[in-house]
């Protein structure tokens, strides 16, 4: 019986051991998801084709795929300035915010 109890106690502290480790690592994703997509402030213009939204910057006519259309409803065909975080290897970004620009 000592030895069934004694069993169950180290599955449990293994157990315990392996979730706070899976944890550990699944907080450090976004953080490294963050640093290899960097923030900036890019001027262009907002296409809609139905729900996908494209961005076509000013300076160099480049074509990015819109991760959240959302952020950007209400604003197809205007000259906008996006703070968004810009996944190159992708061609997409992520609208943190959006101006009117005249």
């Amino acid at each position: 019986m000592k030895k069934l109890l004694v069993l169950a106690l180290a599955l449990s502290v293994m157990m315990i051991t392996v979730t706070a480790i899976a944890q550990d690592t699944m907080g450090q994703s976004p953080n490294k998801a963050a640093a290899a997509a960097p923030l900036k402030n890019i001027k262009g213009t907002v296409k809609f084709d139905g729900d996908k939204a494209t961005f076509v910057a000013d300076k160099d006519q480049k074509s990015w795929d819109v991760m959240n259309p959302e952020a950007l409803k209400g604003h197809d065909g205007h000259h906008v300035l996006l703070s968004a975080h810009v996944y190159a290897d992708k061609g997409a970004i992520h609208v943190m915010s959006v101006k009117m620009v005249q």
